[in-house]
């Protein structure tokens, strides 16, 4: 569906939802794999700060709430279908805001791959393990919680979220 912009060009949401889509598709793709070749708690050594590893989460962020008993699966669930009919009513209404329909359609495609993930295993596939000796004192061993190409989708969306506010405020839009 296009809109018109202030600016008077027609803008379409279709791009946007194909960056999701790209985003969904490549995450899927590399769970596939990890969940193929690597047994739960398997890892490669590829530099010596980043490993491949195969982890699940059956919690949020940080495996918060991983240990609470099952009812968060479908409650995490509930969170991101949510999210996503909220994020695609909202590139319908603002296509042509570029930076926000951008950070939008990463964290929609994040949200549905790991959306996929809880309604299929009951838990997120997760396997970027980066490890540095400075992170030891907040994370065990110095490794930052594992996460996946969604996670990153999810974190790029959020802080192009936050500069495009900050553009806004700002009036450098």
């Amino acid at each position: 569906m296009a809109r018109t912009t202030a600016a008077g060009a027609r803008a379409s949401v279709w791009p946007w939802l194909g960056w999701a889509l790209l985003i969904l598709l490549l995450d899927q793709f590399t769970k596939t794999l990890i969940l193929g070749y690597y047994q739960l708690g398997d890892a490669t050594h590829v530099t010596s700060f980043f490993n491949i590893v195969r982890a699940h989460n059956t919690g949020a962020a940080f495996s918060f709430l991983a240990s609470a008993g099952g009812w968060q699966r479908w409650l995490f669930t509930g969170i991101g279908v949510a999210a996503a009919v909220f994020i695609v009513w909202q590139l319908r209404q603002h296509p042509g805001q570029r930076l926000f329909a951008f950070a939008l359609s990463s964290i929609l495609g994040g949200a549905v791959g790991n959306v996929l993930d809880r309604l299929l295993h009951g838990y997120v596939v997760d396997m970027l393990d980066f490890h540095w000796a400075f992170l030891a004192g907040m994370f065990p061993g110095g490794h930052f919680p594992a996460f996946n190409i969604a996670d990153a989708g999810i974190t790029v969306g959020a802080a192009c979220l936050v500069l495009d506010e900050l553009l806004r405020v700002r009036g450098t839009r």
